[in-house]
């Protein structure tokens, strides 16, 4: 019965990467869209891909989940790594629909301004990392990584604002207009959503190691539908 189990709590595992990698390609398409008005058909016809893909993989996890809770009915660490799993897929699908709303304000708008030296490049370079991190640290019950990745969001917030600062004096100094500024603040926006939802499943990886939720959600919580 332990065996059964373990397999498919590597299944469980696998696919999460799976899952995680591709919300981390789906911002690099999105960083690849703001640096070149190049293939920006494909790449986004790409990220709608994608989308579609992550929102397999999250059904695909949730069955997995399902599977071991009713088939093996896990008790301890082992619940609280199944039930943080299915937290954490809800936020990934949503950094999927982020990353298309980023890709639709790029396709549609009018941005000729340089995107470099604003700070947006950057956020999306960091958000990547977060996502990534915080995958990496549920699989290998990686507390620290967990808490890091956490740590980060402050940063990105900072980046949010610094982005906002810079896009304000283009505007003042005419370099841009407000129009474009307006597109590049809610793509900024988004990332600072990313963000937060990175910090969710960092959250959620403390939980799933700890039994206790920074936000004080205890077990009964974990499977009522909250949205933060």
């Amino acid at each position: 019965m332990r065996e059964r189990f373990v397999r498919k709590l590597n299944e469980l595992h696998k696919e999460m990467i799976e899952m995680g990698m591709l919300c981390e390609k789906t911002i690099a398409r999105t960083y690849q869209l703001l640096l070149t008005k190049e293939d920006q058909e494909r790449l986004s016809s790409e990220i709608s891909s994608m989308e579609v893909e992550i929102d397999r993989q999250e059904r695909e996890i949730e069955s997995i989940c399902l599977q071991l809770l009713l088939q093996q009915q896990p008790v301890a660490t082992d619940l609280r790594r199944v039930s943080a799993a299915l937290k954490m897929i809800t936020d990934m699908e949503r950094i999927g629909d982020q990353a298309t709303d980023i890709a639709e304000i790029i396709r549609t708008g009018n941005i000729d301004i340089p995107v470099t030296g604003i700070g947006i490049t950057e956020m999306a370079e960091a958000t990547m990392a977060m996502v990534n991190k915080s995958v990496e640290a549920y699989v290998d019950k990686n507390l620290a990584a967990a808490q890091e990745t956490i740590d980060s969001d402050d940063r990105i917030d900072a980046m949010f604002l610094e982005v906002r600062s810079n896009l304000t004096k283009k505007i003042a100094s005419g370099e841009a207009d407000a129009n474009q500024c307006l597109d590049l603040l809610m793509i900024a926006k988004y990332y600072e959503r990313i963000g937060d939802h990175a910090t969710n499943l960092a959250e959620w990886v403390e939980f799933s190691i700890t039994g206790k939720h920074r936000r004080g959600k205890e077990m009964q919580d974990v499977f009522s539908h909250t949205v933060y």
